[in-house]
């Protein structure tokens, strides 16, 4: 069970309910919330996290980029703990959670509407499984050319949050797309801190990720430029709803944000990065938190 709790990277889990609870915070401050979109829609993030981390695992030991000389935490294939013929059932049994609680929400928040809307969604939610996947498993995995940043972009933030918000409201506002941006780019920058912690590794694996692209110093720089971007367009989005001074309650996060940066950019061990990435993401989780409760109040 440890060595599964392990392979979960159960870390990495409150991004998947920031993007949700993001969507859902912006619908209930509408007061178009319903409980049972929440908890379909988190549960199939969760499982959709888990099952993109352990085909990570997996796929990152068949390509060779967990080694002995990697400088991030053992993985379970690559140490043996766990085989991959288990890998590849636990792969499959979360592919199939996801998508039974996937149709489930998809039926329950769009079963009024016509029918291409189920379908539309229906696709995406395939393709959330398949880039799950694909990242660093199969052939030609997405994650070894560098699009890892622009997926999970896409799925960590405008699905995950401006999707939960139409299940919730059935309304599509453009002015979403900013606080699905934010999340997105933050989520991004986890990826990212992973990347850089990783360079060794990747690059004798031919992993050709984005901090491998552009060097450690530009990799740093391009890090900044998430987290910064990902603070103005929430700024953008509370100053076009601006009613209240609580809405500008997420701010309060913002310094944790820049004591990363500041312990990213004086790092010169990347293995010691490592630490950063849990920073990152509790502070990412908090960010959205702070941001619903502040439109709320």
């Amino acid at each position: 069970m440890k060595s599964w709790l392990i392979a979960f990277r159960l870390r990495t889990l409150p991004l998947a309910f920031a993007c949700i609870a993001t969507g859902s915070f912006i619908a209930a401050a509408e007061g178009r919330f319903k409980w049972q979109i929440l908890a379909l829609a988190l549960v199939t993030t969760l499982f959709l996290q888990i099952l993109s981390n352990l085909a990570n695992d997996y796929g990152d030991s068949v390509h060779g980029a967990d080694s002995d000389e990697r400088t991030g935490p053992a993985r379970s294939v690559q140490s043996g703990e766990i085989s991959p013929a288990a890998m590849k059932r636990a792969i499959v049994l979360f592919a199939v959670l996801a998508f039974i609680t996937g149709v489930a929400l998809i039926y329950y928040g769009l079963y009024e509407l016509p029918p291409w809307y189920l379908a539309g969604f229906f696709i995406l939610g395939l393709c959330a499984i398949a880039a799950s996947i694909k990242y660093t498993a199969g052939k030609n995995p997405y994650g070894y050319k560098g699009l890892g940043d622009l997926f999970v972009f896409i799925f960590f933030g405008i699905v995950g949050v401006f999707g939960t918000y139409f299940l919730h409201t059935h309304l599509v506002n453009l002015q979403v797309f900013l606080p699905a941006a934010s999340i997105g780019l933050l989520a991004t920058g986890v990826l990212n801190v992973n990347n850089m912690r990783d360079t060794r590794s990747d690059l004798a694996a031919g992993k050709t990720t984005i901090p491998i692209r552009l060097g450690p110093t530009y990799a740093k720089a391009y890090h900044t430029l998430l987290i910064v971007v990902a603070i103005i367009t929430m700024l953008i989005y509370t100053a076009l709803n601006y009613s209240k001074s609580f809405q500008l309650l997420f701010c309060l996060s913002v310094p944790l944000f820049f004591v990363h940066l500041i312990k990213v950019y004086r790092n010169k061990e990347p293995e010691k990065l490592d630490k950063q990435l849990k920073v990152l993401v509790l502070s990412t989780l908090l960010f959205s938190l702070l941001f619903g409760v502040g439109l709320l109040i």
